[in-house]
């Protein structure tokens, strides 16, 4: 059972009312506390701040009231459940709600490009915001992460997460945009925590990718390839299962066609990285098809 703390809306700097466009503000924690202070602070101005919490044991809680957001703690399903759950059952102050993970902050510019379309109530139902992603304190500008599309500003009511387990996407009823404003994704935790999530991501992945079969052919899925947020999604789903020698693959793809090499070597070992993440993704599909055949084996001998 989910638990509401509601403080006034108070602006973390100056102590005033805030103000500014009818925006909502949803982030999910889990022991933040080293990010969650600067995401806070970039949205300051809006409307209102829900933070939704699975129960975190740090200093994160005490921090969301210091910043006068609102606090609602409910047990962890998934992302997708938990954003779900949180824009279907908390009542949302405004017309527009803006997501974002808790190690991500809004620049200056995307808070001006947002107050300006927002007052302007534009016909589209949702926009996609570019993030920059940072790693080792470094801006990974190529490597296939820059731009980096996510689909996190929409009006109430139109949005829904497809269910998921990880890498879930954000479906919106009516047209989209895109903001020329940007996020700035980077992670405080350090790199045992960036290890340490990526084999949560790896394991969840790989029994997402055993449980669906997506494919629908190249020609039905012209329409995603033409569209930069979603390209990258529908190459995974349509081609990537036949590629061989995946973290090799994935080396070549983002460190020479996508020109990772040019911002050095921490382009180099993000790349890295991220091939022995999808050689990980491997490893763990593997053994869930042999616990599977093993367990078929099984039921066959005690039928």
């Amino acid at each position: 059972m989910a638990t509401l703390e509601c403080p006034a809306k108070i602006d973390c700097l100056g102590g005033r009312v805030a103000r500014g466009p009818r925006l909502s503000v949803l982030v999910l924690t889990k022991d933040e506390e080293k990010n969650l202070p600067r995401c806070l602070a970039s949205v300051r101005w809006a409307e209102q701040i829900v933070v939704v919490d699975s129960f975190s044991t740090d200093r994160t809680p005490d921090l969301v009231r210091a910043h006068g957001a609102e606090l609602v703690r409910h047990p962890f399903e998934s992302y997708a459940r938990q954003r779900n759950w949180a824009l279907e059952a908390l009542a949302w102050r405004g017309d527009w709600i803006l997501i974002l993970d808790a190690d991500e902050a809004v620049t200056p510019d995307l808070r001006e490009e947002m107050e300006a379309r927002l007052a302007d109530d534009p016909a589209e139902a949702g926009f996609y915001v570019n993030r920059r992603v940072y790693f080792l304190g470094k801006w990974i500008r190529h490597c296939g992460w820059y731009p980096n599309w996510s689909l996190r500003l929409f009006r109430k009511g139109r949005a829904h997460y497809d269910d998921r387990p990880v890498h879930e996407h954000l479906a919106v009823e009516g047209p989209v945009a895109y903001l020329r404003g940007e996020l700035v994704h980077d992670n405080r935790k350090g790199l045992t925590a960036f290890l340490e999530k990526h084999n949560r991501y790896a394991s969840l992945e790989a029994a997402a990718r055993l449980a669906e079969d997506r494919r629908r052919g190249l020609l039905a899925s012209l329409p995603d390839l033409m569209s930069p947020p979603l390209r990258r999604r529908t190459l995974k789903r349509e081609l990537w299962p036949f590629v061989p020698a995946h973290p090799l693959a994935f080396f070549l793809y983002s460190y020479v066609l996508q020109r990772g090499f040019l911002d050095g070597p921490t382009g180099l070992l993000f790349c890295l990285l991220m091939s022995a993440h999808e050689l990980n993704i491997d490893l763990k599909m593997r053994e869930l098809r042999q616990a599977k055949a093993k367990e078929a084996v099984r039921k066959l001998r005690a039928a």
